[in-house]
């Protein structure tokens, strides 16, 4: 896959995407990510990339010219054009997975008080926001995408089921994870994670993802394709009881307890 980030200010997306994950994927070839200065595409002695609003207003607004230039030069046949911009649809695990079914993704980082009208219906871009809150500017949400992305890609992760068990990749929130020690200031790791039985360690990790979403993302419920033995888990959860009074009785179902 090949990520193109178009930007004013190249020197806040580079050095992110030298380190961890990312950093690896690029160097391994696995992801071949470009930071675009827009200024590069700006006309005139100055390279003036944005200006004052029609109509009055604080702040400036991104020029056209040089996104559509940009766009552009950077195009290819496969390439799907992104504007990071709060109006868009919120970027989720789902939004990732299609994105990274892609070849090719051009990544617009407005700034300022935003990017002229214009520059989304001339490029085709779509929007996307990566939640309701503002930022200075759309490095940052850019790296979001990148980010999300490039770790979906194989390979890219040391373990290629970690995607997959992570939170959202299943609908649900990640269940709680342990580390050593076995006890650390009386707090002790959950017996069935200790045990061995890797079935039974499956079932209890499910369990717990899905009173944890219950608790604190109950939305996420409808769309995580629940098998009626868990809608009633939910039920169960409803009445108050925790996973900590559910027993697992051998055979992969859950009982009172």
């Amino acid at each position: 896959m090949r990520i193109d980030v178009v930007t004013l200010f190249p020197g806040i997306v580079e050095p992110a995407l030298g380190e961890s994950m990312i950093g690896r994927a690029r160097a391994r070839g696995i992801v071949d990510i470009r930071v675009v200065d827009l200024r590069d595409y700006a006309d005139g002695r100055h390279r003036i990339t944005d200006d004052y609003q029609f109509g009055g207003g604080s702040g400036m607004v991104l020029k056209p010219e040089p996104l559509v230039a940009a766009v552009s030069a950077l195009r290819t046949e496969v390439a799907r054009v992104i504007l990071m911009d709060p109006r868009g649809p919120v970027f989720t695990q789902r939004t990732a997975a299609t994105l990274a079914a892609e070849r090719h993704l051009i990544l617009l980082a407005g700034r300022y008080e935003g990017v002229d009208e214009r520059v989304a219906a001339l490029t085709g871009a779509a929007l996307l926001s990566i939640g309701d809150y503002v930022v200075t500017g759309g490095e940052l949400p850019a790296l979001v995408v990148a980010d999300a992305v490039t770790r979906l890609l194989p390979g890219a992760l040391g373990g290629e089921e970690a995607a997959t068990r992570e939170s959202f990749a299943s609908g649900l929130l990640e269940p709680p994870q342990y580390t050593r020690p076995e006890e650390f200031m009386g707090a002790k790791v959950p017996g069935v994670l200790l045990s061995g039985d890797h079935a039974r360690i499956a079932r209890w990790r499910r369990r717990q993802a899905l009173w944890l979403t219950w608790r604190r993302r109950p939305d996420l419920l409808a769309e995580a394709g629940l098998t009626p033995d868990e809608w009633t888990l939910v039920e169960r959860f409803e009445r108050g009881q925790t996973p900590d009074d559910l027993e697992d009785d051998g055979h992969g179902r859950d009982s009172a307890g």
